[in-house]
């Protein structure tokens, strides 16, 4: 039942979950005047926003935006009003309202010139001061009681704390050391509400290779490849890692691995070494007179490899029992173009950059309220939606936080005025 307390705009809005799916509800409902608390169970808000900020802050991208919002799959039709209200312009104009100007990369991704998210933080956490947001940390939920106040775990035990209408803004379960752990799942699951399995996106996965090349080559990146996978491909880079493969190829194929190794228990991936030249034109440069060179320097001259490259078809070769050296140029060539690796996990969940899974949209009306619970709010990552890196997983947190607190405020009504 929605208190009185809604229809006459007194509300208190509790947000649990101080990311930017949750800091971006909060904003929203404290510029209309809203009461609003932030609970979180770290130290500090926005944890994992500055892991996110460490190698370059990528906000949104700069693409059309039909082709934008085909990045988010089948949930792309659930999520285009969210992003439509809120989309990658005007994540930017925020951002610079914030004083930290954007500029597109060469790839069309988006970025604070600052290159980094600590002073983008610090200057929204000076506005949500400014708008009397209150924050509680170091409170991490642990359900409801029989009066459906809220519960937290805390350093000094479990209190209660009542709440009239409660936007959910937990995450997923990557990189749970800085708050997203998962753990809400089962809470939400034991109300009735349908919970997908969270699983690791964009992240690594587990291959087959020698003891040997792994250590030989463990952190050394394949540069410039594609790789392939049914009807998917991806061009950029992969690292040799100590169980197997990861990086922004990798992690953009994600999804379609990770389901095959699911469905299968294996994933072959194909590697293009060259994807630049024609196997016609591998050939020719491969059955030049090699006199006296080694394998290895041919493969480094005429066909541009590096050492690791020429170390995957090494371990490629060695699996099917035919030595480099007895190989045809055509079947090297060939080889070359399509090098097969065999994957047969995907990395711990735990270092996924992000996580498939989550609250299903069918549990949600348009306003990202729950059916079963009036005045709960989902957003972010907890929602069954994944997105390859670029931009596009920080713009559905954002766009999400703001969809959810204008569903809160649809449902409170006029309330007090808006603040500037």
């Amino acid at each position: 039942m929605v208190s009185a307390d809604v229809v006459n705009g007194k509300a208190n809005a509790a947000v649990i979950g101080a990311g930017p799916a949750g800091l971006m509800a909060a904003e929203t409902l404290a510029r209309e005047g809203r009461r609003v608390t932030v609970y979180d169970r770290m130290a500090s808000p926005g944890r994992k926003f500055l892991l996110a900020g460490r190698g370059g802050l990528n906000l949104t991208h700069s693409e059309d935006f039909e082709r934008f919002l085909s990045r988010y799959g089948e949930a792309a039709p659930r999520l285009r009003a969210a992003i439509e209200a809120f989309p990658p312009p005007a994540l930017r104009a925020w951002c610079e309202g914030l004083g930290q100007e954007t500029f597109v990369g060469t790839s069309g991704r988006v970025f604070p010139k600052a290159m980094k998210a600590s002073p983008l933080l610090r200057a929204w956490l000076k506005r949500l001061a400014g708008l009397n947001v209150a924050f509680k940390l170091r409170h991490r939920w642990a359900g409801w009681d029989a009066d459906r106040a809220l519960l937290f775990d805390t350093p000094e035990g479990r209190i209660g704390s009542p709440a009239d209408v409660t936007v959910f803004a937990l995450g997923g379960a990557s990189w749970p050391r800085l708050g997203s752990d998962g753990h809400w799942t089962t809470l939400f699951a034991e109300q009735g509400i349908k919970v997908s399995p969270l699983k690791p996106s964009n992240c690594g996965f587990e291959a087959d290779f020698s003891d040997f090349f792994r250590a030989r080559f463990e952190g050394q990146p394949l540069s410039g490849i594609e790789l392939r996978f049914g009807g998917a491909r991806a061009r950029g880079e992969a690292v040799i890692t100590k169980t197997g493969l990861e990086g922004g190829a990798i992690y953009a194929l994600s999804p379609h691995l990770r389901d095959a190794i699911e469905r299968s228990g294996e994933a072959v991936l194909g590697i293009d070494l060259r994807p630049g030249i024609a196997a016609g034109e591998l050939e020719k440069a491969l059955s030049k007179p090699r006199g006296k060179q080694s394998v290895s320097n041919v493969l480094r001259k005429a066909a541009k490899l590096s050492p690791v490259a020429a170390g995957l078809l090494q371990e490629a070769a060695h699996r099917d029992g035919q030595p480099l050296s007895s190989m045809e140029p055509g079947a090297l060539a060939a080889l070359i173009k399509d090098v097969p690796v065999r994957l047969t996990a995907t990395a711990p969940i735990e270092r996924a950059i992000s996580t498939a899974g989550g609250v299903a949209f069918a549990e949600i009306d348009e306003r990202f309220m729950l059916r079963r619970m009036p005045g709960v709010f989902v957003a972010g990552e907890m929602l069954d939606w994944e997105a390859p890196t670029g931009g596009y997983l920080l713009q559905a947190c954002f766009s999400t936080g703001a969809a959810a607190a204008k569903g809160v405020i649809a449902l409170l009504g006029a309330g007090s005025p808006p603040r500037s």
